[in-house]
Formats: C-alpha cells, structure tokens, sequence
C-alpha cells in the first residue's frame, strides 16, 4: 500500500486559509438562518418580556445577534470594533431585519477579505475588565460560539413568551421529527 502525500485537490480544499475561510463561511451560515428561525418565532407582542430584573429584555438579549455579525465584520475590514456598539432597536422586527442584513454582510465578507485580513488581530476582553490583542479567526470563533449561547438564552425567553421553538439542532417540543 502506497502512502501519497501529496494533497488531493479535495483534501487541499479544507485546509489552510481557504479551508478555514469555507469552514467559518459554512458555520456562520448554518448557524444564523437556525437564528433567524428562532427570531422569527417570537412573539413580536413580547419583546419587552424580561426574566428577571437582572436579565435583559428579549428584544435587548436579540440584539446581540446582529451585533456580534456587525463586530466580526468590522474586525474583518481593520476597523475599530468599539462604534459598533450601540442601543437595540424598538422593535424585535427591526432587530430581526438588522440581523438578517449583518448575517449576510459578515458572510460576503468573509467570501471576499484578503488573507492578511485572518492574520490581523482585534483589541477585545481576554478576561474581566481586560482588553488584549486576539487573532481575528479566534475572534470570529468566539463571536459565532456567543452567539450560540445567547440564541439558547433566546429560546428560553421564547418559551416563556409562548411562542413555538423551532428545531436549533434537534427536535423540540413543538417541532417534533416524527
């Protein structure tokens, strides 16, 4: 049995920066149309609804949504992530509309920075209260993982609200696979 080493074309296609770039594009995707499902699950009536005093409203807690696709591609184009920042929107159908818009923005980013953009680094936490350099790739990784994490978070207000969980990644009791 011979062992080739050099790389099939497929095999070349999912490593290094093109692999990566096709590997975040493929995430981001996959992950904000689960999003946006969710989104557009929840009861427009209830976005002020908050859990706790503590908590975020509903349409605050989706605003992080958009927001971390406006911070990523910001961070892609060099530019300061910090005027991001800013108060959700009045309607989660705004904050629905911004983040389909921001989701499609970062993904045709994505498609089209150059490498150099991947070998940059972003001034972000790296602990409580503590900005540090981190590679942008880590970044994006973070970036789409919070999201996760706070899309769970909206699916919890989504049933409180008594809306309908759509499936994020299996079946739920209300969108059964039978």
């Amino acid at each position: 049995m011979s062992h080739d080493t050099q790389a099939s074309p497929s095999q070349a296609d999912s490593t290094g920066a093109a692999g990566m770039r096709q590997h975040l594009v493929n995430a981001y995707e996959r992950e904000t149309a689960t999003t946006l499902r969710v989104l557009r699950a929840y009861p427009e009536d209830q976005g002020e609804l908050r859990p706790h005093p503590r908590a975020k409203t509903a349409r605050e807690l989706a605003w992080m949504f958009p927001s971390s696709q406006m911070l990523g591609a910001a961070a892609l184009r060099g530019e300061d992530i910090a005027s991001i920042f800013r108060p959700a929107p009045d309607t989660l159908a705004e904050v629905s509309g911004t983040f389909a818009g921001a989701a499609d923005a970062l993904v045709k980013e994505l498609r089209t920075c150059d490498d150099a953009a991947f070998e940059r680094t972003v001034r972000f936490f790296t602990a409580p209260k503590t900005l540090g350099d981190i590679p942008i790739v880590e970044f994006l990784w973070f970036l789409l993982h919070d999201h996760i994490h706070h899309r769970g978070q909206f699916s919890i207000y989504l049933r409180m609200a008594g809306g309908k969980v759509p499936s994020i990644y299996g079946p739920t009791a209300d969108e059964s696979w039978k």
